[in-house]
């Protein structure tokens, strides 16, 4: 029988002090071979010093702080990379506030078996299983994954999901130091690069449940980050250079 594989549960954090308590033992109670990288970008509200704190009682969760506030993308690029480094199998992007659900983390896991990358989908076969989103947020996060598809040809319902695991040989071949990607676009961007790389990527349902506790960090810059950066990709596709 093969051994389980070790995973690794990638959470970028920034002032996220209420939710990390309750999301880190859900991730931890899925199995063994879960683990935990918080990634916290020096959190004023101490969020960082909880995590070490949660850290000090399990072997299980590890912390990476970084200076400042420098960016989605950038985080779970320094997270996914300590993951490769500390010989992970298999590496997974989740957000702190429990929008993402714990209890999908093993069926995403499973998916690997038949794809390299599993993208926790809330678009699966034209259904819309979002909780709690105001009507304008969730035409905003439809027209997204519309508009990215519709221009990369990414063949995935939920281009813009964060709630997504990857094969560690499909990050070794994308190569974490070619995202150019920051913010909103980090996600179609990565989903892009290993369908490009000639990975399948395979769509598992989700519920995504907006958070109620903190505050979103969307914003308008991350938005238009990601109308721009697109076509970058797009253009990169055509000559060859993804």
């Amino acid at each position: 029988m093969n051994a389980p594989r070790r995973v690794l549960v990638v959470v970028p954090t920034y002032n996220e002090r209420d939710n990390l308590p309750r999301v880190v033992p859900m991730i931890l109670a899925q199995g063994d071979e879960f683990h935990v990288l918080v990634v916290d970008d020096n959190s004023p509200d101490g969020t960082g010093d909880l995590a070490d704190e949660l850290a000090a009682r399990s072997g299980r969760v590890n912390v990476l702080h970084r200076a400042g506030k420098l960016g989605l993308g950038a985080a779970y690029v320094a997270g996914l990379g300590w993951g490769l480094r500390h010989g992970y199998d298999v590496l997974i992007e989740m957000d702190a506030d429990l929008s993402h659900p714990p209890d999908r983390l093993p069926p995403l896991v499973a998916a690997l078996d038949e794809s390299g990358v599993a993208v926790g989908s809330r678009y699966v076969g034209g259904r819309i299983t979002v909780v709690n989103w105001p009507l304008s947020r969730l035409m905003i996060s439809l027209f997204g994954s519309w508009y990215a598809r519709a221009i990369t040809r990414i063949p995935v319902n939920d281009a813009t999901g964060g709630f997504n695991a990857f094969r560690r040989e499909v990050l070794e071949a994308v190569g974490l130091d070619r995202i150019q990607s920051n913010g909103y676009a980090f996600q179609i961007e990565l989903k892009l690069r290993a369908w490009r790389a000639g990975f399948d990527l395979r769509e598992v349902p989700i519920v995504f449940t907006e958070r109620d506790s903190g505050e979103s960090k969307m914003s308008g810059a991350i938005i238009r980050e990601a109308v721009w950066r697109v076509w970058k990709l797009r253009f990169m596709d055509l000559l060859g250079k993804l």
